[in-house]
């Protein structure tokens, strides 16, 4: 390797650390939506350590997860909402008609679960008492 491949490489790295540093300085200026105690919590609960001493510095890898876990939850939200927006544009004319007056949209759990799917997380809930149809049967009658 000549000196003058050994000179860049140097120099990339040296960009590099500048540029993290920038980052993270600007990192540590903005305020998350999702409080950094409550991600120390989480992280502290799961068996994180930051062994990067770079990173280390303050609250540098709690305030990066917040603003990772925020832009995630804004996503999935936004995916949500055009799901609800999807799901009510193929409601049949005759019920539109009766709900012209009310234009609210109404986040189900589907329009949730579907937006999560497509970001790799599969929820599954808990049927509601009135959801299982066997529920409140005689139990000789659920057989049949």
């Amino acid at each position: 390797m000549n000196q003058n491949q050994s000179q860049q490489s140097s120099d990339g790295r040296h960009e590099d650390d500048t540029a993290l540093s920038e980052f993270l300085a600007s990192l540590m200026e903005y305020t998350p939506t999702i409080p950094d105690e409550l991600v120390e919590h989480y992280l502290g609960k799961s068996g994180f350590q930051c062994p990067d001493l770079r990173l280390s510095v303050l609250l540098s890898p709690i305030r990066l997860v917040a603003v990772a876990t925020q832009k995630f939850v804004a996503e999935v939200a936004t995916d949500a909402l055009q799901q609800c927006k999807a799901r009510q544009a193929s409601i049949v004319k005759d019920k539109r008609d009766k709900q012209q007056k009310d234009k609210r949209l109404i986040l189900t759990m589907e329009d949730l679960s579907k937006a999560l799917r497509e970001h790799g997380v599969n929820v599954k809930h808990q049927e509601y008492f009135a959801d299982n149809p066997a529920t409140g049967m005689d139990p000789a009658s659920r057989d049949e």
